[in-house]
C-alpha cells in the first residue's frame, strides 16, 4: 500500500526531507479530486499529516500544517455552502478527525504539540473564508483561552499569531467576545511578548477604543520608564500621553542587559512601525517621543548623566549597546513625517550630529545615523515665499558637510559607502536648492567623492559611480580649471565612467555606469545630449559584451529610451512615459504601446538605430542565455514592430539582399554559436526579419517559469510514485 499506519513508506528513502516534502506535495495536488477526502482517510494519510507536523524540517512541518488546512477547507466547503455556519454534528468526519486532534493539541502538555494547533489554526483563519471558521472559533476558543492560565503562557508567539489573524477574520462579527480575549492576552503576557500583539490591535480597521488605548499604553510603557529613569527631577506623572512606567516593565528593563535591549528594541521597533499608520492613536505624543528616543541615544552614549540609582543601572546596561542604538536611530528617523517644537528639532540636530562625529559609532551605526540625518534633512521646513532650506537646517547642513568629509576618507568600506548613498540621496532631493549648493560647493566633498572612483572596494566603486553621476547632474563637481572649455570637467567623467564599464573587473561598479548612463539619457544631461548617436553606441557596444547580465539588461534599457526619444516626444510614443512598476510582466511594454510613428520618423530613427548597432544588441540578447535579458530584448523588439506595423509591407522589405544572411545568423546564435556578428544592417532587413521572428510566441515562452513542468500534477505524482518504488496495482491507486 501507498499509505499505511506508520507511514506512506519504510526503510531509508522516507528518512529523506525532500521525499516526505514530495509525499505531501503530491497529496495536495491529489486533495483536488472530489472522491479524494474518502481516500485519504481510508489509507490513513491524515494521521501520517499530524505525525509529520512534528517533523525535525521545519519545510516539512510547515507543509503539513498547511496541507491540514487545505484539506478541512476542502472538507468543510459542501456543508458550508448555506448562509448559516454549519453545526459541528454536521461536519464530515474528515474534518472531525481534524478538529479533534487540533482539541487534543490544545490541552496537551508538551508546548510543541500547543504550538502545531495553534500555527494550523492561523493559517485556517488567515486563508479560509467560509462561515464555518465562526462555528470553529466558538468551538475552539475557550480551549484557547484556557492557555493564559498557565504561567508562563505556553506558545505565547504563536498565540499572538492566532488571535491577531482571527480578529482580522470574520469572526468579530459575530463573537464579540474576541475583544475580551485580547484584552485578557495583553494582560497576562509579559511586556515583551505583549508588544507584537499591541501592535497588531493598533492596526485593526475596527477596534473598541478601550482596547486601543489599553493596547498603546503597552507600546509606551518601556519609554515611560527610561524617561523617568533619566529624568534629572522628578516630572510630571504620565510623560508619554498618560502613560507611566509600569512596575513589571521597569523590572524587565532592568533585570538583565538581554532582557532590557529586547524590550527597548522591540518597542522602538513597533512605534515606528505604528507612526506612518493613518490608524496610529491620536492625538499622537510626537514632542515626548522625539524626547525619549534623544534620552535612548544618549544613554547609550553614555552623554547624559542620571542623577537615579534606576537611570544609573540603565545606563550602564545600554551605553555602547549598537543594537539600541539602531532601534533608536531608525525610529528616530520615523518620526521626521511629524512636527515638533523647535527645542525637540534642534535637540534631534544635535544628537545625529553627535553620533555622526563619534569615534566610537561602529559603521551600521553610521549607517543608521546617516538615513535618520536624511530623513530629518528632506522633511525639513522650506523657508517662507522660496524652496530652499529654512535658516536651521542650513546651519545644520554646514556642520554636517565636515562631517561627511572625514567619513568619506574612513579606512572602513562601509562607512565610506553609508557617506555615498548619504550624498547621493541629499544630492536627488535637494541639488536645485541654492543653500545646500552653496554649502556643497565650499566644501570638498565632490573632489572626495570623485576620487572613490578608484577605491579599492567595488561597492564603494559603485555608490561613487552614482554619486558623481548624480552630482555631474546637477552640476555640482569641481569646476573646470580652463576658462575656454566649460564642460571640460563634466566630459572627463563621462570618459571616466566610460572606462570604468569597460575595465572595473566587478560587477556592481558597471550596473551603476549603464544605471547613471540611463538616467543622463532620460533627462538631457548636457554632455550627453551634445551627441546622443555617438554616446549610445560607445555605451551599447561596452554594454553588448559585458559578462553580466544585469548590465546587458540595463543596455537595453537605454536602448529603449534612445528609442522612445527617436520615435517621438514623452507622452506619446516614449516608451518612458509608460509607468510600468519593475516587476511587471513580460510584454507588458510592447502590448502598452500599440501606437504607430509617423513613416518619415521611422525610416529616419531606423537609419540612426542602424548606425548605432543597436540591433545587433538586440538580436543577440534575444537569445541571451539570462531570461530576463532576453525577455526585455522581446519588449524592444516588440515595441519597435508594433509603431512600423502600417508602414511599408513585407514584399518590399524583403526585397533587401542580405535579409537570408540575417536570418541565417540569427539561426545559429539560437543554436548557440555566438561568434558571427551581423555587421551593418539595412533598415529593410531589420524590419523583415522582425517580421518574421514569431515574438509573440518567444514572450509567451520567456514568461512560463523553467519549473512549469517539474511543478505539474502529473510530474508530482511520477515523483511520488518513484520516491515510493511502487509497482502495478498501486500505481492505478495512486492517479
Amino acid at each position: 500500500m501507498l499509505f499505511g499506519e506508520v507511514g506512506p513508506l519504510g526503510g531509508a528513502a522516507w528518512t529523506a526531507p525532500a521525499v516526505r516534502s514530495g509525499w505531501i506535495q503530491g497529496l495536495r495536488t491529489l486533495a483536488q479530486h472530489p472522491s479524494a477526502l474518502r481516500f485519504l482517510a481510508a489509507c490513513g494519510a491524515v494521521d501520517t499529516i499530524f505525525s509529520l507536523q512534528g517533523d525535525s524540517s521545519l519545510f516539512v512541518a510547515s507543509a503539513a500544517g498547511q496541507l491540514l488546512v487545505h484539506i478541512l477547507d476542502l472538507a468543510m466547503r459542501g456543508p458550508a455552502r448555506g448562509r448559516c455556519s454549519p453545526q459541528a454534528c454536521d461536519w464530515p468526519a474528515c474534518a472531525q478527525k481534524i478538529v479533534c486532534h487540533i482539541e487534543d493539541s490544545l490541552c496537551s502538555i508538551a508546548t510543541p504539540q500547543v504550538t502545531q494547533a495553534l500555527n494550523v489554526l492561523t493559517t485556517v483563519f488567515g486563508h479560509c473564508r467560509g462561515l464555518w471558521t465562526q462555528g470553529l472559533w466558538v468551538r475552539l476558543s475557550p480551549l484557547v483561552a484556557r492557555l493564559l492560565e498557565k504561567d508562563p503562557v505556553p506558545a505565547s508567539h504563536s498565540l499572538v499569531d492566532l488571535l491577531l489573524s482571527v480578529a482580522r477574520s470574520s469572526v468579530p462579527s459575530s463573537d464579540r467576545g474576541l475583544w475580551e480575549t485580547l484584552a485578557q492576552t495583553l494582560s497576562h503576557l509579559s511586556p515583551t511578548q505583549a508588544g507584537p500583539l499591541a501592535l497588531g490591535i493598533l492596526k485593526l480597521q475596527d477596534c473598541p477604543q478601550a482596547l486601543r488605548t489599553q493596547a498603546f499604553g503597552i507600546l509606551l510603557q518601556p519609554l515611560a520608564c527610561v524617561l523617568e529613569a533619566a529624568a534629572q527631577a522628578p516630572g510630571p506623572p504620565g510623560l508619554l500621553g498618560g502613560a507611566a512606567g509600569d512596575p513589571m516593565t521597569a523590572d524587565t528593563l532592568l533585570c538583565s542587559k538581554s532582557a532590557c535591549v529586547g524590550l527597548l528594541c522591540c518597542a522602538l521597533t513597533h512605534l515606528g512601525l505604528l507612526q506612518p499608520l493613518p490608524q496610529r492613536p491620536s492625538p499622537w505624543p510626537q514632542a515626548p517621543l522625539l524626547g525619549a528616543a534623544v534620552t535612548v541615544l544618549r544613554l547609550c552614549s553614555g552623554s547624559v548623566a542620571p542623577t537615579s540609582d534606576v537611570g544609573g543601572r540603565l545606563c550602564a546596561i545600554l551605553v555602547g549597546c549598537g543594537r539600541v542604538q539602531r532601534a533608536a536611530l531608525d525610529f528616530l528617523g520615523a518620526l521626521s513625517q511629524g512636527a515638533g517644537p523647535q527645542e525637540s528639532v534642534t535637540q534631534v540636530f544635535s544628537v545625529l550630529l553627535e553620533y555622526l562625529m563619534s569615534p566610537e559609532s561602529s559603521s551600521m551605526v553610521l549607517k543608521k545615523a546617516f538615513q535618520a540625518t536624511l530623513r530629518w534633512l528632506l522633511s525639513s521646513p522650506k523657508t517662507p515665499g522660496c524652496c530652499d532650506l529654512d535658516p536651521r537646517t542650513q546651519l545644520f547642513l554646514r556642520e554636517l558637510l565636515p562631517v561627511l568629509q572625514k567619513r568619506l576618507c574612513s579606512p572602513c568600506w562601509e562607512v565610506r559607502d553609508s557617506g555615498l548613498e548619504f550624498l547621493t540621496q541629499m544630492t536627488r532631493h535637494c541639488g536645485g536648492q541654492a543653500g545646500f549648493r552653496q554649502a556643497l560647493l565650499a566644501s570638498e566633498v565632490p573632489e572626495l567623492t570623485k576620487q572613490l572612483l578608484q577605491d579599492p572596494e567595488s561597492y564603494v566603486r559603485a555608490s561613487a559611480v552614482t554619486a558623481t553621476g548624480q552630482l555631474s547632474s546637477w552640476a555640482l563637481l569641481a569646476a573646470p580649471a580652463s576658462p575656454e572649455r566649460p564642460g571640460a570637467q563634466q566630459k572627463s567623467l563621462l570618459v571616466e565612467l566610460l572606462h570604468v564599464l569597460c575595465a572595473d573587473s566587478e560587477g556592481f561598479p558597471r550596473r551603476a555606469v549603464m544605471q547613471v548612463f540611463t538616467e543622463w539619457l532620460r533627462d538631457g544631461h548636457a554632455d550627453v545630449a551634445e551627441d546622443p548617436e555617438r554616446f549610445v553606441a560607445r555605451v551599447l557596444q561596452a554594454a553588448s559584451r559585458d559578462p553580466d547580465w544585469e548590465v546587458r539588461a540595463q543596455g537595453l534599457e537605454l536602448a529603449l529610451v534612445f528609442l522612445g526619444q527617436l520615435l517621438g516626444p514623452r507622452g506619446s510614443h516614449c516608451p518612458c512615459a509608460v509607468a510600468l512598476p519593475e516587476t511587471a510582466p513580460p510584454g507588458t511594454l510592447a502590448q502598452a504601446l500599440p501606437e504607430a510613428a509617423p513613416p518619415g520618423t521611422l525610416a529616419q530613427a531606423l537609419q540612426v538605430l542602424c548606425r548605432v548597432q543597436l540591433f545587433e544588441f538586440a538580436f543577440r540578447a534575444l537569445f541571451d542565455c539570462d531570461r530576463p535579458v532576453a525577455q526585455k530584448s522581446c519588449d524592444l523588439l516588440l515595441f519597435l514592430r508594433a509603431k512600423a506595423a502600417p508602414c511599408g509591407s513585407p514584399q518590399e522589405a524583403g526585397d533587401s539582399p542580405n535579409v537570408a544572411s540575417v536570418e541565417a545568423t540569427l539561426q545559429r546564435w539560437q543554436a548557440g554559436e555566438q561568434g558571427q556578428p551581423l555587421g551593418y544592417l539595412e533598415p529593410g532587413a531589420v524590419m523583415a526579419v522582425l517580421r518574421s521572428i514569431d515574438l509573440e510566441g518567444l514572450r509567451d515562452t520567456l514568461a512560463e517559469s523553467s519549473d512549469h513542468v517539474e511543478k505539474s500534477p502529473q510530474s508530482l505524482l511520477q515523483d511520488m510514485l518513484a520516491a515510493v518504488g511502487v509497482l502495478g496495482e498501486n500505481e492505478a491507486d495512486c492517479y
